[in-house]
């Protein structure tokens, strides 16, 4: 949905004139097919790069206008967020050194967007699938970028779906949670990557993209986390899909389908089902002025723009979608896969994108007519499969069972390299790039990988918050020096870290908290202390609400073999005086409070409701780290 010029269809007028304008546009593209007036014998690769803008805790940053005003470079655009921007790369002709060409405008890019952010509070740029940083609070609406387009489709969703936004994913763990706006769908950052393609081969090319997808995503997967959780190998898959996901209880009783889809069929007759399935699922949602009638358009010899046919299809999602475009008056057909993550870095993405071109490229004759070799529910639920556990996946590949690593080093990479033998690209660049994807294969380490490795690795030592900012860390630095993924060191704490990152509670303070009720039995709450060998346990009211503390101490002296000790509820013992600060409050005057007021621990709170807790064991943990 790229122009800004967008309004919310709200009336019936509106809705006529759209929809004559959209069956015009498929009318238009059929003759279009019909007479052959799409450009063949040359094909292009382009690609687009979402970025985060991080600040100098690796935080989200609101400066995308400012930096977008400072660069001044037509590449770049805004997006749903104001801590996204997006570059888009020029087409390159598939041929030759393309990729290294492709590489070196995003590396420049990427570079010269970098420094002007630094300019602004001493702003960074970050390639992530999703920002380990990212909290709830960062997803409010007035974080999104203050553009018609964004705004009007954001109240277009909510008009239908009203208050009936969830988003669950349950991964190794799970996140269920209530949201408010498409600000959700900003979570995520790709790099998508475009190939034009001959309409005579656009039925087998599209069907082949589908096929080839799960087998892509699972060695390219790069977004395990979200909101500090632990989900999917590439959580996007599922958070883009219930991000704008428009049905309510009525939509899912009658099987309507998700804006946001792997698709539902193969493409079987003609190209234009894409795009007329959707129609026939999908009712519009937003209008635009329409200055051209595209069948008129064709009779004077001018390539339309089709312009009501990509803005419904700029409304859908599809992680292979169909796009069509016009430039010189020579009209074009281009997949463009939206499954690529942004990152590791931009090594690793030239080499996902050689890798997916190098097999579309290789489409082997004997899967031509795919769907009659391959249910689509196999492709499908490669998909998924992969999206949940990357590397790790095991696929049905035409009916055997193959490991992702496998059918990677044996079929895939022999396959992308015949591809880009075949496109003339040269034999030094293709060893260069997909070796690569090897290495990322034999060492077993994706940006997913990599992730939860050192996630893992770091939990005894710091912070979940501090985790999540040493992740962000790491990544910019080995992305300064643009190694690949493969090559990316473990992280070791420094005491640099440890001085710069554990000065505020919300970074270091524990977020998984074990609670009592305030009418639970108290032998209850002394067993809880026994069983998870903790010192004090939260007291919450039947709204959540917290009302007290309890410390171990305090149930010492009651014998539970005695009767009477067995009833005792926990607010006839719970102390309602406890230290309470907010999240933004200093490590050290939480040390402080502790000390002088012999207490364990300090509770962390906003408006009464229990965020946090840090403890005496904390703030030992902190000291001994800074004083190894």
């Amino acid at each position: 949905m790229g122009s800004q010029l967008v309004t919310a269809i709200t009336t019936q007028k509106q809705r006529k004139n759209f929809v004559n304008h959209l069956l015009n546009d498929v009318k238009a593209f059929k003759q279009m097919i019909h007479d052959g007036l799409f450009e063949k014998g040359i094909q292009r690769v382009g690609a687009e790069q979402e970025l985060c803008i991080v600040d100098k805790d690796y935080r989200p940053s609101l400066n995308a206008l400012k930096i977008l005003e400072k660069v001044n470079d037509p590449h770049l655009t805004t997006e749903l967020a104001l801590f996204n921007l997006e570059i888009n790369l020029d087409p390159f002709e598939l041929t030759k050194d393309c990729f290294s060409k492709l590489e070196k405008q995003l590396t420049d890019l990427v570079h010269k967007v970098n420094e002007k952010a630094n300019e602004v509070e001493n702003n960074k740029i970050l390639l992530t699938g999703i920002l380990s940083t990212l909290k709830k609070k960062d997803l409010v609406f007035k974080n999104m970028t203050p553009f018609k387009r964004y705004r009007t489709l954001n109240n277009v969703i909510k008009s239908i779906r009203g208050d009936d936004f969830r988003l669950h994913i349950q991964g190794v763990e799970e996140l269920n949670m209530k949201h408010e706006s498409i600000l959700f769908e900003a979570c995520n950052t790709s790099f998508q990557v475009h190939l034009q393609i001959d309409v005579a081969d656009a039925i087998d090319m599209y069907n082949w993209s589908q096929a080839i997808a799960g087998p892509m995503l699972s060695v390219m997967s790069n977004s395990p986390l979200l909101f500090g959780k632990e989900l999917w190998s590439e959580t996007r898959i599922a958070l883009f899909q219930q991000s704008i996901d428009l049905r309510n209880q009525t939509y899912h009783q009658r099987e309507q389908k998700p804006r946001v889809s792997f698709g539902y069929s193969w493409v079987k007759d003609s190209i234009l089902e894409l795009f007329t399935d959707d129609i026939a699922r999908h009712a519009p949602l937003v209008t635009s002025e329409f200055e051209e009638n595209s069948l008129a358009c064709l009779e004077n010899g001018i390539m339309p723009k089709l312009k009501a046919l990509n803005l419904h299809n700029g409304t859908l999602y599809k992680w292979n979608r169909l796009c069509y475009g016009v430039h010189n008056n020579v009209a074009h057909l281009r997949i463009e896969n939206r499954y690529i993550p942004s990152g590791p870095s931009i090594k690793d993405e030239i080499a996902n994108a050689m890798f997916w071109v190098g097999v579309m490229q290789a489409l082997p004759d004997e899967y031509r007519k795919i769907y009659t070799k391959m249910a689509f529910a196999d492709a499908r639920s490669n998909f998924v499969n992969a999206a949940r556990t990357g590397i790790n996946t095991y696929f049905n590949w035409f009916g055997k069972g193959i490991s992702a690593k496998k059918l990677t080093l044996k079929v895939l990479i022999p396959l992308a390299k015949k591809g880009l033998k075949k496109s003339q690209i040269n034999s030094r660049e293709i060893e260069y790039y997909l070796d690569i994807i090897k290495k990322r294969v034999k060492k077993n380490t994706t940006g997913s990988k990599w992730i939860i490795r050192n996630k893992r690795k770091l939990k005894d030592s710091t912070s979940n918050y501090e985790r999540n900012v040493l992740l962000a860390h790491h990544s910019y630095k080995n992305q300064q020096l643009n190694l690949p993924v493969h090559r990316w060191k473990n992280i070791t704490l420094t005491k640099t870290d440890i001085e710069k990152r554990f000065d505020k509670l919300y970074k270091v303070m524990s977020t998984e908290i074990f609670v009592v009720n305030e009418n639970d039995l108290i032998e209850l709450v002394f067993k809880i202390m026994e069983w998870k060998s903790i010192h004090h346990l939260p007291v919450v009211n039947a709204a959540n609400k917290i009302v007290g503390l309890i410390e171990k101490d305090q149930l010492r002296k009651y014998d539970f073999t005695i009767e009477k000790n067995k009833n005792i509820l926990a607010k006839r013992v719970m102390s309602q005086s406890f230290i309470s600060l907010t999240p933004e409050d200093k490590v050290s005057k939480a040390m402080k409070l502790m000390r002088q007021e012999n207490s364990s621990c300090v509770l962390i709170t906003e408006v009464d409701e229990l965020l946090g807790i840090f403890t005496t064991k904390d703030a030992s943990k902190i000291e001994n780290l800074l004083n190894s």
